[in-house]
């Protein structure tokens, strides 16, 4: 039993090496276009294929991936990543699905997604999403912060936590400070309402 788990570890650590990419063919191939055009030096976007991509730091570069991503111990090189992200720093500048990384979970630009972690950003939340961690901080935020300081630019829903700091708020903040800033009451101990 031992081999076999020590088998498929192994199988599992190497098969992304040899795990080929696809890439979108050019839209000039399949219309025939006169060759008088000028070529644009633009580069064919590529997809991960693989189900579970084992992300070592800076290695490998792939911009876009689709499924599992395990970052041991960070991962910073993936431009787009939709699905599961599990390790323990993981950024990517889109991301949709969810993050649970222990110490950092980053989304540089725009994303939909649940980050669990000590420490979770996100620039502009596109859809619902959470985050729960210790420190919690977005741009552009629509649904839930629980940590114990929560920070948002602009948002919509509800933060819990011991510190919860926002510029536009529309909804709840439950904890022992509350600040709004473009509020009426722009500090409220234990419950503040923004509308």
């Amino acid at each position: 039993m031992k081999k076999l788990a020590a088998t498929v570890a192994l199988a599992a650590l190497v098969s992304p090496l040899f795990a080929q990419e696809a890439s979108i063919p050019d839209v000039d191939d399949d219309l025939n276009i006169e060759e008088t055009q000028v070529e644009t030096a633009a580069a064919k976007k590529n997809y991960a294929m693989w189900p579970v991509f084992f992300a070592l730091g800076d290695w490998p570069e792939t911009p876009d991936i689709v499924g599992i991503r395990l970052t041991i111990p960070w991962s910073t090189k993936q431009e787009n990543v939709t699905g599961v992200d599990i390790g323990l720093w993981g950024r990517a500048r889109y991301y949709e699905g969810f993050m649970l990384n222990i110490f950092r979970n980053d989304v540089k630009d725009c994303g939909a997604c649940y980050q669990v972690g000590l420490y979770n950003s996100i620039g502009q939340a596109d859809a619902v999403s959470c985050q729960v961690g210790l420190w919690n901080e977005a741009g552009l935020m629509s649904g839930v912060q629980a940590g114990l300081v929560n920070t948002v630019g602009d948002g919509t829903g509800v933060q819990i936590g011991l510190l919860n700091r926002a510029e536009q708020f529309y909804g709840v903040q439950i904890g022992l400070v509350n600040v709004i800033r473009d509020a009426e009451l722009q500090f409220m101990p234990f419950v503040n309402v923004g509308f």
